[in-house]
């Protein structure tokens, strides 16, 4: 690239501000009032992973008591302390107590809260209403769902949204060239698809692929346990070309060669399905999207990897003869 091109692409995406939560503009303006008014009711963050749940909670208690905040926050990752026991001795400890200065309450910031049992949920509704004066919480949840109805009626809602392709590769970018790590464009392009908007995860992936050299494409597949897209798509044209054993094999070496799974397997194949470079007519990605499903279905409850896989390629094959009949 341009030295040109790099300011360019270097203004574009530089931080409008130290205090940005980058695509959560409308959460953080909410965040900011709170702090402003030195005052907040119970929140709920909600949200895919690795968009900044944790992180903004964490900068919400640092802007509001300064940089001894973790002296007014107790951090409970509900996945792990789940049981009605906690809610009772730690967290209700935590709540009843005052505290004295200028903010009169403290945070409670319960990560992973979809994950909690109905009876811990039932104990935290009351104690959300017992000691609001000394005590604001702060749940986080990837499945607001499970969130059982009382609460979320008590908190106000945050929804977390997945980050977009051009900041995550403009993360990434910037990390690789602060740590001095060679990259092609491609490959990070690829970390983007494989993590879904999740920031932590893309980098992981960086990091794990940077441990082999220069991150390419192939390694970012190699550090995942992913097989490359080219040879999915490869293995599904064979099938719908009538060449059964010829995909049979190939099926074989992407579980043997790559140690995937069946599931592994039939996910990358229903992404390949409707990739633009694989050139079906709808008609065939419906039919083909179908039987994905089902045999990840019956993958799911136990069948035999190779067999549906095996079961799947032959329905692809029987497809193939019908069109060309």
């Amino acid at each position: 690239m341009s030295s040109i091109a790099e300011l360019l692409w270097a203004e574009k995406y530089r931080p409008k501000s130290l205090d940005e939560i980058v695509d959560q503009e409308e959460v953080v303006t909410r965040l900011k009032k709170f702090v402003e008014e030195k005052n907040m009711p119970h929140l709920l963050f909600a949200g895919p992973p690795g968009t900044g749940k944790t992180t903004a909670a964490h900068a919400l208690a640092h802007d509001l008591y300064g940089e001894n905040y973790q002296r007014y926050l107790l951090e409970l990752n509900a996945s792990d302390e789940r049981g009605i026991d906690v809610i009772r001795t730690k967290v209700k400890e935590f709540a009843r107590s005052r505290v004295p200065g200028e903010i009169p309450f403290k945070i409670i910031i319960l990560d992973e809260a979809d994950n909690m049992t109905a009876d811990a949920q039932q104990a935290l509704r009351r104690l959300m209403e017992m000691y609001t004066a000394t005590t604001r919480f702060i749940l986080i949840a990837n499945y607001p769902s499970k969130i059982i109805e009382p609460i979320q009626s008590r908190c106000a809602f945050f929804r977390f949204t997945p980050l977009r392709k051009e900041d995550v590769i403009a993360r990434l970018r910037w990390i690789s060239e602060q740590e001095n790590v060679q990259y092609d464009i491609e490959a990070l392009e690829v970390i983007y698809e494989i993590s879904e908007g999740d920031m932590r995860r893309a980098i992981n992936i960086l990091q794990a692929a940077a441990a082999l050299g220069k991150v390419t494409v192939e390694a970012v597949y190699k550090v995942v346990g992913l097989a490359h897209p080219r040879e999915i798509k490869e293995m599904i044209k064979l099938a719908l070309d009538g060449r059964f054993t010829d995909a049979r094999d190939k099926l074989r070496q992407l579980m043997v060669e790559y140690g995937l799974s069946g599931i592994d397997i039939i996910k990358q194949i229903h992404r390949e399905i409707f990739s633009a470079d694989l050139k079906l007519p709808e008609p065939l990605r419906v039919l083909i999207a179908d039987y994905a499903g089902e045999i990840q279905f019956r993958l799911a409850e136990g069948g035999d990897d190779e067999i549906q896989l095996n079961a799947f390629l032959a329905r692809l094959v029987l497809v193939g003869k019908k069109l060309k009949a």
